[in-house]
């Protein structure tokens, strides 16, 4: 499928984290971008988007658009032939009603979306911002399926809205976006599923949820100990370039893996730890699992995750994403270093 890069894309959900970097890196390419937001006039939500876009060779539109409004996206899409849908609800802790206000929103965002590009004719192609989670709901799930690390074919079935609700809204999201793909033939969908997304955020650093486990590592909260636990990471502007060399690359197809490597949450203290100094309230150690285990409803984490992810290895096979794409990642060490000294920089931590 061959993209013309002077017709212009539509990025759902524009001002995200991962959205903010892509829709800087089209505009520096020249690429016309629609971008949708909950509101255009909110200069706080929206003034990064717009700083990106001055002097850069792309123009910067800003569409009003409702993920769970039918047609809300029809007229933003209108004149794109590629489609990026980053837009998604990310919440972990505290939900009320996870099927109301996790797994609904996003699979009826995902399918408002992708119903719009089967109205707007000018669509070629879907990128999907999907996540590793829709390939594997727990990391006891590589042992149970007998696999030394998890590849593009396996797909998370174990989550549930009692279970790992987020991880099963992100996997219901892809499941239907696939589903709406497969009857057609008009527009092509891939789809990129990062880990762990880390690294500089465009707005500040205390604006995505995934940055509030590396604050909580220096802050003091886990300074008695952290679980061993490990985790697939991926920089911020990888997954942005990724979309961009799926959106772009004419053969490309599929499910992409966008993960750097992975790493235990101790290992990330030690890297963080040798660059920035004893002045922070690192964890003092690896807390052992049946501590974690007993304590972890007063965190309010369930004793099934602690079961089923603390102490179980979790690694991916990034093999076909570099492939398909022509990617490579960067060091993790990069990734920690600059978004850490990002928090410092707009006070989010403060040394001791």
């Amino acid at each position: 499928m061959q993209i013309d890069k002077s017709k212009p894309v539509l990025v759902t959900g524009g001002n995200g984290y991962i959205a903010s970097w892509l829709v800087k890196y089209l505009l520096e390419d020249g690429v016309d971008v629609h971008a949708t937001v909950r509101d255009p006039d909110n200069r706080a939500k929206v003034g990064h988007l717009l700083k990106a876009a001055q002097g850069a060779k792309g123009k910067l539109t800003l569409f009003k658009a409702d993920l769970l409004r039918e047609g809300a996206f029809d007229a933003a899409m209108q004149g794109c032939e590629l489609v990026f849908h980053t837009a998604s609800p990310f919440v972990i802790k505290g939900l009320k009603d996870a099927q109301k206000d996790l797994v609904d929103p996003a699979v009826n965002g995902t399918r408002n979306v992708l119903e719009a590009a089967n109205r707007i004719a000018s669509v070629k192609r879907i990128v999907l911002t999907a996540s590793v989670v829709s390939i594997y709901g727990d990391a006891v799930d590589m042992k149970t399926a007998g696999l030394k690390a998890f590849t593009e074919a396996q797909w998370n079935t174990t989550s549930s809205v009692a279970h790992q609700p987020y991880n099963y809204s992100k996997v219901a999201a892809e499941r239907a976006a696939w589903e709406i793909a497969k009857p057609q033939s008009r527009w092509d969908l891939l789809t990129i599923n990062p880990g762990l997304v880390l690294g500089p955020s465009l707005s500040t650093a205390s604006d995505s949820a995934s940055l509030a486990t590396l604050k909580e590592l220096a802050d003091g909260t886990m300074m008695t100990g952290v679980p061993k636990m490990e985790f697939g990471v991926v920089d911020v502007r990888d997954v942005a370039l990724a979309h961009i060399k799926a959106g772009y690359t004419p053969g490309a197809s599929g499910r992409h893996i966008a993960v750097a490597r992975s790493a235990t949450m101790w290992e990330i203290v030690q890297i963080l730890k040798a660059r920035f100094g004893g002045g922070y309230r690192w964890p003092m150690m690896v807390a052992p699992k049946p501590i974690v285990w007993l304590i972890a409803p007063t965190q309010g984490i369930t004793r099934k995750f602690i079961s089923t992810n603390v102490g179980w290895p979790l690694k991916f096979d990034n093999s076909y994403t570099r492939k398909d794409l022509s990617m490579e990642f960067r060091p993790l060490e990069t990734t920690l270093v600059e978004n850490f000294q990002q928090m410092l920089d707009d006070g989010v931590l403060k040394p001791r």
